[in-house]
């Protein structure tokens, strides 16, 4: 926040968040004669106009003086909605300013963000890497930030963030009565710090045929369906899915912190989000929770598992308007909310992998367990997934229980680096092989780029035919069926498509006919 003064008048820029993006607001305070009135003006949500308490207090508690006179702040522009409690500094600041226990009459360069305690303390606010952006492209070069969000502001280059504890430490640094030093972060380091995961897939025992599965999705970038009894592990599983998606790129690190920190779930004194997203909500959740929403729009689950895996449990309990909600950003990877005074769009290009019990009770086919229910409640349970959602999971694999041999094996599976190590080589085939496609895994294959990249022999020709007869399946599994064989090939390191990728493929989309056909 800028700051100049101009007797009873100082004027300051702030920033506020717009989406996951930041915009420029310039505050002025003004003081003049009166009975001691307190108003903020340039449309103020509650948090806002009741930061004036909070100032006042902040300032007489830190000894300092506070003018009983008429006080007005603007926001500007006026004719934007102001959320949250940022603005709290620098209003003190252009208070504190008037007078004149701000020395310099010219802060040109700096910016000044931060919600004050009753105090003076700094508290974190949500935002700081997006303002912090917004800050560099507006030349503003120093911002002070309250010490908790001063990693997440610093990974941003080419601007000096300070991290400060209290207004009496923002008065000493615009007096330059102390020396502060700022905040220096090797973006490397932090995501390769950060970047450990706490989970392993060498701790899943069995379920060989569904670790098979949830690779070659993770090769293709492929969402994917598990069916099976309670305790079959699918949660476990879904889990462990993000250890073998390649690590993120810094790129991608910065871009998921922006939405978690406007979101507000990003932990306090974290300057990067390293790993992974994985965000499994709870089947009660609304449309607006999943997708994003609000009078002023936030993000939701699938923004905030950009670049990440969004795992739905139990899939058919969700409520069928949510589950329908998902079609969008499944199709285009983003989410727009439009309201009658603006429209915002929010990135959400991430992996979607679902688990599902066979039937109501859980124990269908299952050779220990007998099924209570009846043929039109399982047809009713699994009907709950409308066709459209089921075309956008490519692989659905079926997760029997595990037998107690299995699960008392000594030897652990596969470790998830080894795993993440042939994801990785497969991914990078694609992206050599989609130069120039503007898409960037098998999955994102349109009609047109699987004819031109998924050609096949005669004989595999023959098989998918004899499949597609036999077990019924429907002309959307064509295409699901030749996407996961070309991955298959990839992970293999496969020029072209054999009938061995295409056997494989089949048996990830048989379920279509026991459960939806």
């Amino acid at each position: 926040m800028l700051v100049e003064g101009l007797e009873m008048l100082f004027k300051a820029f702030s920033g506020a968040v717009f989406g996951i993006d930041a915009y420029l607001v310039e505050v002025e305070v003004d003081v003049s004669a009166g009975l001691g009135n307190f108003m903020t003006v340039g449309l103020p949500d509650a948090a806002v106009r009741e930061s004036r308490e909070r100032i006042k207090s902040a300032i007489k508690n830190c000894g300092l003086e506070f003018p009983f006179q008429n006080i007005t702040v603007n926001l500007a522009p006026a004719d934007v909605k102001k959320e949250g409690s940022g603005f709290d500094l620098p209003i003190a600041l252009g208070i504190i300013g008037t007078t004149g226990h701000v020395l310099k009459s010219d802060l040109k360069g700096y910016a000044f963000l931060g919600e004050l305690s009753l105090d003076g303390g700094l508290r974190p606010i949500k935002g700081a890497l997006s303002i912090a952006g917004m800050a560099r492209q507006k030349g503003i070069r120093k911002l002070v930030v309250p010490m908790e969000n001063a990693a997440e502001a610093a990974v941003v280059e080419q601007v000096e963030v300070y991290g400060l504890k209290s207004l009496p430490e923002v008065l000493d640094f615009v007096n330059e009565t102390r020396e502060f030093k700022p905040t220096r972060v090797n973006l490397t380091e932090m995501l390769e710090a950060l970047g450990q995961y706490a989970v392993d897939f060498r701790d899943v025992k069995g379920q060989l045929h569904a670790k098979r599965a949830i690779e070659v999705a993770t090769a293709g970038g492929h969402n994917i369906l598990m069916i099976g009894p309670p305790g079959a592990g699918k949660t476990m599983l879904a889990k462990r899915i993000p250890t073998i998606l390649p690590p993120l790129t810094v790129e991608e690190a910065i871009q998921t912190t922006k939405i978690h920190s406007v979101a507000g779930v990003l932990e306090p004194g974290l300057g990067l989000v390293g790993t992974r997203p994985f965000r499994a909500p709870h089947h009660t959740i609304s449309d607006a929770g999943l997708i994003g929403g609000g009078a002023v729009p936030r993000p939701g689950e699938v923004s905030l598992s950009h670049h990440g895996v969004l795992f739905l449990d139990e899939l058919p309990e969700f409520q069928r308007n949510v589950l329908e909600v998902l079609r969008q950003p499944l199709e285009d990877g983003t989410v727009t909310i439009a309201r009658a005074a603006m429209s915002l769009t929010f990135p959400a290009r991430f992996m979607l992998a679902a688990a599902m019990n066979p039937c109501p009770c859980g124990f269908l086919n299952d050779p220990s367990r007998e099924c209570s229910c009846t043929p039109p409640m399982i047809q009713r349970y699994v009907s709950k997934i409308s066709g459209p959602l089921l075309d956008r999971i490519d692989i659905h694999v079926d997760m029997p229980a595990v037998q107690y041999r299995e699960l008392r094996e000594n030897a652990g599976g596969e470790a998830s680096d080894a795993i993440r190590d042939r994801v990785i080589r497969a991914r990078r085939r694609q992206l050599l092989r989609y130069q120039g496609e503007k898409i960037y895994s098998n999955a994102q294959m349109s009609p047109r780029q699987i004819r031109k990249y998924c050609n096949i022999p005669p004989d595999c020709e023959r098989l998918l035919e004899s499949a597609m007869t036999r077990l019924g399946l429907s002309v959307r599994a064509h295409d699901r069926i030749l996407k996961v064989a070309r991955t298959i090939a990839d992970l293999e390191a496969a020029e072209s498509i054999g009938t061995a990728q295409i056997s494989e493929a089949i048996q990830y989309r048989s379920l279509d006919r026991n459960y939806w056909t």
